[in-house]
């Protein structure tokens, strides 16, 4: 996929988590770590983006370390600095910052942690680092046994 556009993006993610729900259902059953859930859906993400890299928690820009400049959780939203990041998933060319494609950052359903934090990172993720797409990927049980799949683009 070179010069994807937004319905390939949204179809790729798609895809990418049907193949997640299908072949992985013991890792959103047993509730595991959101890292777990966050690996396999970049290696499921792998398929759909075979000219690019797909990484975990890949925190360089270049060869430097990578920051936006957001609060650093739990301090106070007004005193903002940068601050170093691991992004959940990411689709982009390894070394440059001409190909970041999509930034996803993940909850699972059963998390008590407000997503605000997640969603500031994802739009400084676009605004600073100019990634072209960016989701908020919300997937498991709840604690009241709800099979919940959610996606919202920023």
């Amino acid at each position: 996929m070179s010069n994807p556009s937004e319905a390939d993006i949204h179809s790729a993610l798609n895809v990418a988590l049907d193949s997640l729900f299908t072949h992985d259902k013991h890792l959103l059953s047993a509730d595991t770590n959101e890292r777990s859930l966050s690996h396999m859906l970049a290696v499921h993400l792998l398929s759909q983006f075979p000219n690019y890299q797909v990484d975990c928690e890949y925190n360089r820009d270049g060869f430097d370390v990578k920051k936006l400049m957001l609060a650093e959780r739990p301090a106070k939203y007004d005193e903002v600095e940068a601050v170093t990041i691991f992004p959940d998933i990411i689709v982009h060319k390894r070394g440059e910052n001409t190909q970041n494609i999509l930034v996803i950052e993940m909850k699972k359903a059963s998390s008590i942690i407000n997503h605000h934090y997640n969603i500031q990172k994802l739009k400084a993720f676009k605004s600073e680092l100019k990634y072209l797409f960016a989701a908020h990927v919300v997937i498991g049980y709840t604690r009241t046994g709800i099979l919940i799949r959610d996606v919202k683009w920023q």
